[in-house]
């Protein structure tokens, strides 16, 4: 069973730093690509950051710079720590992994499927 359980977000003012972790099972953190996508209100799904089954680390070209995927793999966790956040960042940011669903996005070479229920992150100007 595909489990992911995101944690960390909250608001902060622009300039500010936040981590978000990932919690997942073990099956899925050890077979499959890995990454995290937002969702701003009223805006389309866009792809933050991915680590690829390859290990190839993937950026949106507006957060290179700012933001870094890694993950531990003894915890089974993935992280995204952001930094030099923008009002334009805020957004629900999910955890997502490889799979088919309904909710399928393609985005850095990764087929994300299977999501986590999300955290949100606002940055106020």
């Amino acid at each position: 069973q595909v489990q992911l359980v995101e944690s960390g977000g909250g608001s902060v003012q622009s300039g500010g730093s936040l981590r978000l972790s990932c919690a997942a099972s073990v099956y899925t953190y050890s077979n499959n690509c890995m990454g995290w996508i937002r969702q701003a209100p009223g805006k389309e799904r866009e792809g933050v950051a991915v680590i690829g089954s390859d290990g190839r680390i993937r950026y949106r070209d507006s957060v290179k710079g700012r933001f870094t995927i890694s993950q531990d793999n003894a915890k089974n966790t993935l992280y995204l720590q952001m930094n030099s956040l923008k009002p334009e960042d805020t957004a629900m940011y999910y955890c997502a992994t490889e799979g088919d669903s309904s909710r399928t996005h393609y985005w850095g070479g990764c087929r994300f499927g299977y999501w986590g229920q999300g955290t949100q992150v606002t940055v106020s100007s």
